[in-house]
C-alpha cells in the first residue's frame, strides 16, 4: 500500500517522521497519468534514498491559453497502483487551492532568464515560469534530499538545475534516461491523444533525431542539419516548432561556425505537432 496525503500539515508530519528516523528522502514530481517513464524515475530515486515520495498535480500555471489543461488526462487510481508497484512510499496529492492559497492570479512567481527563454521558451511563453513556480513550491513542501526528473524534458531539467543552484536548494537532481516504446517513440502521457495513423507517424521524430546526430557527426553544418530535419518532419505531416542542435546549456549558437564545431557534448531537440498533439524528444551525443 502507498500512503496518500492530501493536506500540507499531514505531509509535513510524514516528512518529519522520516527525518527523525534519519532517512534520506527521494522525490518524483509528476502531473499524473503515469507510464513506465515515470516509474523508472521512482526506481532511480529509490536507488539514492531510503524513502520515495511522488506528487501528482496538474499545474494550471504551466499551461498556455490554447493548451490542454482541461483535457490533460487524470488517472489517480491507476497512478496509485503503479507508484506502489514501482516502490513509492507516499503520494502527495495537493489541490490547486492548497498549492496556490491566494489563487493562481495572486501567486508569487519565479522566472529564470537565460535557458528558459530559448526553444520551448519561445514557443510556449510563460511555460517555464509556471514550471519553476510549482517545482519551487513542491521542493519547499517535500524538502527532499534528491529529486528525479526525466531527460525527455531536456530543457525543463536545465531550467530546474539553474533554479536549484540559484536559489540554493539543498538537494541533488537525478537525471532519468528517456524510456521509449519498442519503435523508438519516447513515452509520454500525450501519446494517447494520437490516432492510430498519427501514432505510426510519430516514430519519425526519433528517426529524425538519429539522423540529426549522424549528420552532425559526419561534419554537416548545423544550419543544414536543422533545415533538413525540419523538412523531413514537415513532409511527414508535422507542424514543426523547432529542430535544433545545441550544446547542453542550450545557448544560441555562436555566429562562428568554427566555434560551434568544437568537440564536446551536443543535444538534438525536436518539438512538433501532429494533429492536436504536441510532441517533444531529444538525443544526446558527443562531437569529437
Amino acid at each position: 500500500m502507498i500512503d496518500t496525503i492530501t493536506d500540507l500539515p499531514a505531509l509535513r508530519r510524514h516528512i518529519l517522521e522520516w527525518r527523525r528516523a534519519g532517512l534520506r528522502i527521494g522525490f518524483v514530481p509528476t502531473m499524473g497519468n503515469l507510464h513506465e517513464g515515470h516509474y523508472s524515475l521512482v526506481e532511480l530515486a529509490r536507488a539514492h534514498s531510503d524513502r520515495v515520495i511522488s506528487s501528482v498535480f496538474v499545474n494550471p500555471t504551466q499551461f498556455g491559453p490554447s493548451e490542454d489543461f482541461t483535457r490533460y488526462p487524470r488517472t489517480p487510481e491507476a497512478d496509485m497502483t503503479g507508484l506502489a508497484a514501482a516502490g513509492c512510499d507516499a503520494l502527495w496529492l495537493p489541490t490547486v487551492e492548497g498549492m496556490y492559497p491566494f489563487g493562481v492570479e495572486l501567486a508569487s512567481n519565479i522566472r529564470l532568464p537565460g535557458v528558459a527563454d530559448v526553444l520551448e521558451g519561445v514557443h510556449r511563453p510563460g511555460h517555464f515560469d509556471g514550471v519553476c513556480t510549482v517545482v519551487a513550491r513542491l521542493f519547499n513542501q517535500v524538502q527532499p534530499d534528491v529529486a528525479a526528473f526525466g531527460k525527455k524534458d531536456f530543457q525543463q531539467l536545465a531550467v530546474i538545475q539553474q533554479m536549484v543552484i540559484d536559489l540554493a536548494y539543498p538537494l541533488e537532481l537525478l537525471r532519468g534516461e528517456i524510456v521509449r516504446e519498442a519503435d523508438g517513440l519516447a513515452m509520454s502521457s500525450r501519446n494517447q491523444y494520437l490516432s492510430a495513423q498519427e501514432r505510426a507517424t510519430a516514430t519519425v521524430i526519433h528517426r529524425t533525431l538519429r539522423g540529426m546526430r549522424d549528420a552532425t557527426l559526419a561534419g554537416t553544418s548545423r544550419l543544414v542539419v536543422e533545415a533538413q530535419a525540419g523538412l523531413a518532419l514537415a513532409e511527414a505531416g508535422f507542424d514543426v516548432d523547432y529542430a535544433a542542435v545545441r550544446t547542453p546549456d542550450l545557448a544560441e549558437p555562436s555566429a562562428s561556425s568554427e566555434a560551434y564545431a568544437a568537440p564536446g557534448p551536443r543535444v538534438a531537440l525536436i518539438a512538433a505537432r501532429l494533429g492536436r498533439t504536441r510532441l517533444i524528444d531529444n538525443i544526446e551525443f558527443d562531437l569529437r
